[in-house]
């Protein structure tokens, strides 16, 4: 048995006793993918071609925003089992790193709001792809500048937090207070990956952010765009909403949640196809198949095979995959579902 395998074996472990403390229950243990050689071959090509794509300065880009890219792109090497020192993507993963720790400004923000008009979606990916690779950095002095790095960001989450309790594209300060869903989910995502990792977040954002969503629900269960445009329910968000609400511990016992469950197994169970078809789907089923692996194996089972066929199907010769946003968006969004399964990240976990 390799060093990587055993340290794989042992993270696997380690990682699932801390989620069932987190959460106060059992830990539910990973069950390997089924085995697909189709599968797997995907998943390595498009790894190799994730690597390939990275540039000299340690980022990816496409529509113009780098930093959510970044962090999308190194979330998906690191659901490979790599780390910042071993595994055959370290490298990339430490240049990811870099660069995203180069970008944090003096405010806690993770990015650069003279590019971006939307710099919180990179920012709320950031916290989270950073708060991933803080569980396993070894190294003492980088361990720190990343629990310092995460903690102003932490800081900056909070600040820019509407009234409401949502966020929007940019910061409340700068978007005068306006918020929406699919910003408030990566804010909240990467916030709970933080708090896991051991960075303080206080309770309140969490909880008020958790009103916001539940505050945006409609009749039939789905989440509308924003607090400001209520009745008109959004698959995508509505996945994106209750996995996220999962990963802050909200289960069955919330009266929200099975009434989420229904409309998202209503309108997303056949991958977005047919009558119920919609667009960003990328998006939607980067959160929905969370939402289906964490239902167990039971209903994740057949949902997975049918996902990760239409998955594989539409990869390119190169290994990459092609989409709205850009190649580097869909192929780090497909290779983050198709790695589910591995349960190398603590946030994905079950």
């Amino acid at each position: 048995m390799s060093k990587l395998t055993r340290r794989r074996l042992l993270k696997t472990a380690t990682v699932s006793l801390a989620g069932a403390a987190l959460l106060g229950g059992a830990a539910c243990p990973a069950r390997a993918a089924k085995d697909d050689p189709k599968t797997e071959a995907a998943i390595q090509k498009g790894l190799k071609w994730v690597a390939k794509s990275q540039s000299s300065l340690g980022h990816w880009t496409a529509g113009g925003y780098p930093a959510a890219m970044t962090a999308l792109a190194g979330t998906a090497l690191i659901a490979s089992g790599s780390t910042t020192i071993q595994g055959p993507y370290a490298k990339n993963i430490r240049k990811a790193v870099d660069y995203l720790l180069g970008k944090l400004r003096q405010n806690g923000l993770i990015g650069d709001p003279n590019t971006d008009n939307r710099y919180t979606y990179g920012h709320g990916f950031s916290m989270l792809f950073l708060s991933q690779v803080l569980g396993e950095e070894e190294d003492e002095e980088r361990r720190q500048e990343l629990v310092e790095a995460l903690e102003k960001a932490c800081d900056f989450s909070g600040k820019a937090q509407t009234p409401s309790g949502g966020w929007g594209y940019v910061s409340a300060k700068d978007g005068n207070n306006f918020d929406e869903g699919s910003t408030t989910i990566t804010q909240v995502q990467g916030l709970r990956g933080c708090r896991n990792g051991g960075i303080v977040v206080p309770a309140e954002v969490i909880d008020r952010a958790k009103e916001y969503i539940y505050g945006c629900k409609n009749a039939d269960g789905g989440i509308s765009y924003s607090s400001r445009n209520r009745g008109s329910s959004r698959p995508a968000i509505t996945a994106a909403a209750l996995a996220t609400l999962y990963n802050a511990g909200e289960y069955e016992e919330n009266k929200h949640i099975p009434e989420m469950l229904e409309y998202c197994k209503k309108n997303l169970q056949n991958l977005g196809e047919g009558p119920n078809s919609f667009g960003h789907w990328h998006y939607t089923y980067l959160y929905y198949s969370q939402v289906m692996y964490r239902q167990g194996n039971k209903e994740w089972d057949p949902f997975r095979d049918k996902l990760y066929a239409h998955i594989v199907k539409d990869q390119q010769n190169d290994g990459s995959w092609t989409g709205n946003i850009g190649q580097i968006y869909v192929s780090a969004c497909n290779l983050i579902m198709l790695q589910l399964d591995n349960a190398y990240l603590p946030i994905y976990q079950r």
